[in-house]
């Protein structure tokens, strides 16, 4: 069931020449606090995140925005290969959505991808970023997300993954898909690295990971936590997974809860 809002509405917004779906909730006057802005992993869309930025956004009486990046849900398909340099592109067209949604003051939530996106954003925009968390974030290519892609791509026919996307992106599926495997499986992304970025991110840092991980180890997160100039938490969760959000709800709402209520 979905929290109760002062406003929930789902409107595109046209960035690059891009059509981005958009869902915004408020719980407060827009001008009252930060606004939490979520942002999604390789096989994700606003759908895929469920009702997790309903409670961690009432939780905090915060307002929050959720959306589709370029190519996935009910945002406008991507069109050519992806560049090794595309999680730097959508930090950069992240800065181009806030300034259009006209926010100024932002908390950014990224899962995998996403939580690259959210260092990288905050590196590129730290007068508009004031904290961040991460979950499962990469800063560079390790072998153990390299095989857990394989094995993805492997049983791609035997399991109900495509089903799954499907279910969430239609006709974009199979490029989704395709754009996970090949940039991150290609020669030209193995030294994929944003680790010089690190010493710019000066806001607050949350850095969330499952011990238990299919797709990164423990030295993303130190990696992270060592490297950002300003102050940094580290949350290893044991027995979970690549999706810590969804295998330990409460656990990571408390954590981000009591973490934001800190500093904001």
């Amino acid at each position: 069931m979905r929290a109760s809002w002062l406003k929930d509405e789902s409107f595109d917004v046209v960035v690059d020449d891009h059509q981005l779906r958009v869902r915004r909730l408020e719980v407060a006057d827009p001008a009252s606090s930060a606004t939490l802005v979520f942002l999604h992993e390789s096989l994700g869309s606003i759908a895929v995140w469920r009702d997790f930025p309903d409670r961690l956004a009432m939780r905090l009486g915060m307002n929050a925005v959720v959306f589709d990046r370029r190519g996935y849900g009910e945002s406008s398909a991507s069109v050519g290969r992806r560049s090794p340099a595309y999680l730097e592109d959508e930090a950069q067209r992240l800065g181009g959505l806030l300034d259009r949604l006209g926010i100024t003051s932002a908390v950014l939530f990224g899962h995998s991808d996403g939580g690259s996106i959210a260092l990288l954003a905050a590196a590129l925009f730290p007068q508009v970023v004031r904290a961040i968390a991460t979950e499962g974030a990469h800063v560079f290519v390790e072998e153990r997300t390299l095989h857990g892609i394989r094995t993805a791509r492997a049983t791609l026919r035997h399991t109900k993954l495509r089903e799954k996307v499907m279910r969430y992106h239609g006709d974009k599926t199979d490029a989704i898909l395709s754009a996970w495997f090949d940039t991150w499986l290609s020669p030209d992304f193995r030294n994929w690295n944003i680790e010089s970025y690190l010493s710019r991110v000066v806001c607050p840092a949350l850095v969330i990971q499952g011990i238990d991980d299919e797709y990164g180890t423990e030295e993303q997160v130190r990696a992270i936590a060592a490297g950002v100039s300003g102050p940094a938490e580290s949350l290893m969760i044991p027995g979970v997974r690549h999706t810590p959000h969804r295998e330990a709800t409460e656990m990571v709402i408390d954590a981000t809860a009591r973490f934001l209520r800190l500093l904001l």
